[in-house]
């Protein structure tokens, strides 16, 4: 198939059925992230933005593209990574992340669970199965992670938190806590998230949230970013996993199943929004962050885990 717009070898087809070459695609996958900037307000000019980075190629595409987005302003643009400690998976992708950031002149910053909670996420696995904790890898990943990231972007001046989700990671995440029954939890979903207002939170926002998976992926490579496809030990854990497996098997039968999924979301979205705005929200009496209990959920796993330590 060629390009319908220079009719050279398209390199993507979209669900419509119009292929792409690589430049038009590059200009198209562009286009769809600035609209979608624009449109939900999710960069306003003069913010400053740190990119959640995890040395994937999502996360690494979009601080390349913001990179050159904000050419003007590039003091206001930066990255975050947080090493989890995972032996022969972090490493290796932070490794070429920092290569990344150091080639382009990005300002990196980089802080690591050990440093800040006396643990590693390794460690803290093997501590909850040991004692029987019942704490999940990828709950222990996600919180402590989310925290940190929140705690240093404030303490850094940023006003927003880009991360590189994409609809196939909304679309699973919308049916994991629909499934679930967590609607709260979803209220806090799209392309800005959460829903009350607190100068302890960074807004948090998704730029790729219309792009799929693939499209990140051949984005990715047509600009040179190394696409690896080395998944966390841990995802093997996951029940995100069942479901991005149930979602793809569903929508290579019945195309767009995904966009579906997210657009129609999109259009509850405001009611969710306005049926748990008026919750309050109170600081976690360890850190200091904001929490809906006494203490957060970072700070009860950290005591949970704590104890255990050896040394």
């Amino acid at each position: 198939m060629v390009c319908e717009d220079c009719e050279k070898k398209a390199v993507y087809i979209s669900l419509s059925g119009r292929g792409l070459c690589s430049k038009h695609f590059k200009k198209y996958f562009e286009t769809k992230v600035i609209r979608t900037i624009k449109k939900h307000g999710l960069i306003e000019y003069g913010e400053r933005v740190l990119v959640a980075c995890s040395g994937g190629k999502d996360s690494t595409a979009l601080l390349s593209l913001l990179w050159r987005l904000m050419r003007n302003k590039r003091e206001n643009i930066a990255a975050i990574a947080i090493d989890e400690g995972i032996s022969g998976y972090r490493d290796v992708k932070l490794k070429g992340l920092v290569e990344f950031c150091r080639e382009n002149n990005i300002p990196l910053h980089t802080y690591s669970f050990k440093e800040q909670y006396g643990f590693t996420l390794d460690e803290a696995v093997k501590i909850s199965r040991e004692n029987r904790l019942k704490i999940k890898p990828c709950y222990i990943c996600g919180v402590l992670r989310r925290s940190l990231i929140n705690t240093y972007a404030r303490r850094l001046g940023f006003s927003k938190v880009a991360t590189g989700h994409n609809l196939d990671d909304e679309a699973q995440t919308i049916l994991m806590n629909y499934l679930r029954g967590n609607p709260s939890l979803l209220a806090r979903l799209g392309p800005k998230t959460g829903i009350v207002e607190d100068e302890g939170f960074v807004q948090r926002v998704k730029p790729f949230y219309f792009c799929t998976e693939k499209e990140d992926t051949i984005y990715a490579l047509l600009t040179g970013i190394e696409v690896d496809f080395v998944e966390c030990p841990y995802h093997v854990e996951n029940y995100r996993l069942e479901i991005r497996d149930f979602l793809n098997r569903l929508d290579s039968t019945v195309p767009g199943v995904k966009h579906g999924l997210v657009n129609n979301f999109l259009k509850m979205l405001p009611l969710l929004k306005r049926e748990y705005s008026s919750r309050s929200l109170g600081h976690c009496r360890v850190c200091g962050n904001p929490a809906a209990r006494e203490v957060c959920r970072a700070c009860m796993i950290v005591e949970k885990i704590k104890p255990f330590l050896r040394g």
